[in-house]
């Protein structure tokens, strides 16, 4: 059992390691497309909820990440409308409504700011639990471990800003948009193993973008996290986990037309978290602060700033 178990581990890590990195955006975490899963509310059957995410990045900087009168303050905030069902012990399927505003800011004076408001792109997932194993160790402790995998599609019902590919096209990036105008692929594997209450879970998502009807296509995008957590309970009816970790983000350059790199996109970038889950009956909340540890997006024209993102689901 434990050579399968480690079998199917390396399998789904392999899968990830050895997908090319060809020709989307969101420069790594900010933008159109960015999907985080991280740590899924504790639910059984199934479960609906609301989730708000605050990414910020500085744009058309100058050589070396330095600060110009054209460079911008842009902030994404997204309010997604989320939930997942199970179906018996081994099927799932997950989907995200977003709704973005977006804004941002011009010149070191904020002379000008532009603002974009409206639904992104949905998202839906379907999950099969290909690894679920609960034993007792020799020294009487609980070990369980799951491992889900899936696969998913973006639908292209966000609005799509053609002026932002027009200066895209001069060597902008082309970020500040509600969606991409394409239909996107997605696969994931979602792996957690917990002795007794403390535990550790890792994710991660590529996502396949396709060329949109502007012959535009945003990059290819790999996102893997991993968080340890800790379960706290209290008197059996609040359930407390802290949880830290790492995020890391990579993509290479968005393609105009099918042949010409965009100079501003692509890139890397990782991230330190810290957060807590909270679980009250059939209420869960939480959250988690994210902050830079290193990165280069966009050959250093383009700086990711602090990320938050807090939630609340009901699981019924």
């Amino acid at each position: 059992m434990r050579k399968r178990i480690i079998l199917s581990i390396f399998s789904v890590v392999a899968l990830f390691a050895n997908i090319p990195m060809s020709v989307a955006c969101d420069v790594c975490g900010c933008g159109v497309g960015s999907y985080y899963l991280g740590i899924l509310p504790n639910f059984n059957k199934r479960f609906v909820g609301l989730r708000y995410q605050q990414n910020r990045l500085q744009t058309h900087l100058g050589p070396n990440g330095i600060r110009t009168p054209n460079s911008t303050n842009e902030t994404y905030r997204t309010m997604e409308l989320w939930g997942a069902w199970n179906f018996g012990e081994r099927w799932r399927v997950m989907a995200i409504i977003p709704y973005s505003f977006n804004e941002r800011t011009i010149g070191n004076n904020s002379l000008e700011t532009g603002k974009k408001n409206g639904l992104g792109d949905i998202v839906v997932m379907g999950h099969y639990k290909l690894l679920d194993d609960v034993r007792t160790t020799g020294t009487n402790k609980l070990l369980m471990q799951s491992l889900w995998v899936g696969a998913g599609i973006k639908a292209p019902t966000g609005k799509y800003d053609t002026s932002e590919q027009s200066s895209a096209e001069m060597g902008a990036p082309n970020n500040f948009q509600l969606g991409t105008a394409s239909t996107d692929f997605m696969i994931n594997a979602a792996y957690d193993i917990r002795l007794m209450d403390a535990g550790l879970n890792v994710n991660a998502t590529y996502k396949i973008n396709t060329e949109n009807k502007h012959d535009y296509r945003y990059a290819n995008k790999l996102t893997i996290n991993a968080l340890g957590y800790y379960k706290f309970n209290i008197k059996n009816k609040v359930r407390i986990s802290p949880n830290a970790g790492v995020l890391y983000e990579t993509q290479p350059k968005d393609v105009l037309y099918n042949r010409f790199d965009v100079s501003q996109s692509g890139g890397h970038s990782t991230m330190g978290i810290a957060g807590v889950e909270i679980n009250v009956g059939a209420i869960s909340i939480g959250g988690n602060f994210q902050t830079p540890i290193n990165q280069k997006l966009a050959d250093g024209r383009i700086k990711a700033e602090n990320r938050f993102m807090t939630h609340v689901s009901f699981s019924f």
